[in-house]
């Protein structure tokens, strides 16, 4: 009895914790938003508010080739492109935000979007300290290991994790949806920690088209 009351504690603890673990929100001293292209349109808006109520000076999109397209098309199917548009939607002024979109469409999607922003910054003699980036909440641990693999240490990454409105955090449990997305999301994380290792952060060129934004 006394060692399944510590195993239910133990799994109690993961529980109420695993959430706000994969979910952090950690800004750091940047005037760089950027946002992850592919997130649904209300972590968007939670994105343009970020960006309208803070001191951000420019706005970035990010992503790859729109799901279900069959692999990149033009940059005009990314997901970079779609993010752009849903900002504009809500309010962005035209001509605030630059997509930056990637070709890149396995399993290591988050990490090329970030290599593609990161040889974006160089290519236009941009020097940057630190970014933000708005994710969505569970991917929020993860989104900020890859990007600072593909920026280095020279660059900080700070992160937003923006709170899923179909389920609350802290009762996720309860939810088809919340078992889903935990369970999916924190082996990918583990996966990034501990068993992914870039070969060449230099693949840019290859893995990114770079295209100015204007209407």
């Amino acid at each position: 009895m006394i060692l399944a009351s510590a195993l239910l504690l133990v799994g109690a603890i993961c529980i109420k914790s695993v959430y706000p673990f994969l979910a952090i929100t950690h800004r750091v001293n940047a005037d760089i938003l950027v946002v992850e292209g592919w997130i649904h349109e209300y972590a968007i808006r939670a994105a343009l508010k970020e960006f309208q109520s803070n001191h951000y000076a420019r706005i970035f999109t990010t992503g790859g080739p729109v799901e279900g397209t069959g692999g990149y098309i033009n940059d005009y199917c990314t997901s970079a492109s779609v993010g752009a548009d849903l900002l504009r939607k809500n309010g962005l002024a035209n001509g605030s935000v630059q997509m930056v979109p990637s070709r890149v469409m396995d399993r290591d999607r988050t990490y090329g979007s970030a290599v593609a922003l990161r040889n974006w910054f160089r290519d236009h003699n941009m020097a940057v300290s630190g970014i933000d980036v708005v994710t969505e909440d569970l991917h929020a641990r993860r989104t900020r290991l890859l990007f600072q693999k593909a920026f280095g240490k020279e660059v900080r990454v700070g992160i937003i994790a923006v709170a899923n409105v179909d389920y609350p955090a802290n009762r996720w449990w309860h939810y088809s949806q919340g078992l889903k997305d935990v369970v999916s999301e924190f082996p990918a994380y583990l996966y990034a920690r501990l068993f992914f290792f870039p070969s060449d952060a230099a693949h840019p060129r290859k893995a990114a088209r770079l295209s100015q934004v204007h209407d």
